[in-house]
């Protein structure tokens, strides 16, 4: 979806989830929180990879969830994880804050779930000797 987004025409960044908490938190800790929200803001499309794969300290979960918030209803989000929502308290931390970020990422959300086996481990079981 990404690539076809590119396609078309639309500014669009791919991110890993803790590479984006990473990447905010430095920007906070060098004085420049604002202009990475605002460029954070202005893509057309927002990938957000792995989401939940390790869990964010309270500071990534904080930032990650401005930028999200500051996205709602304004500009397209896709979102990769292999957690539930139900899980989503132990990647973000804080049950009221999770509350209000799944509100603001399920609104108007085409959720695709996927459930099916991972390519890489049949990739890998086709290359092992028999």
């Amino acid at each position: 979806m990404g690539m076809e987004a590119c396609k078309q025409g639309i500014r669009s960044r791919f991110v890993t989830g803790c590479g984006l908490a990473n990447e905010l938190i430095e920007a906070r800790d060098e004085k420049q929180l604002g202009r990475a929200v605002k460029r954070y803001a202005s893509y057309g499309l927002l990938i957000i990879d792995e989401l939940g794969y390790i869990p964010f300290s309270k500071e990534g979960a904080q930032l990650i969830f401005q930028i999200l918030a500051e996205r709602h209803e304004r500009k397209s989000v896709i979102i990769t994880t292999n957690k539930g929502f139900g899980d989503w308290t132990e990647i973000f931390g804080d049950p009221s804050m999770t509350a209000a970020l799944l509100d603001r990422v399920t609104h108007k959300a085409h959720i695709i779930n996927c459930d099916w086996d991972s390519y890489r481990l049949k990739e890998t079981l086709k290359r092992s000797p028999k």
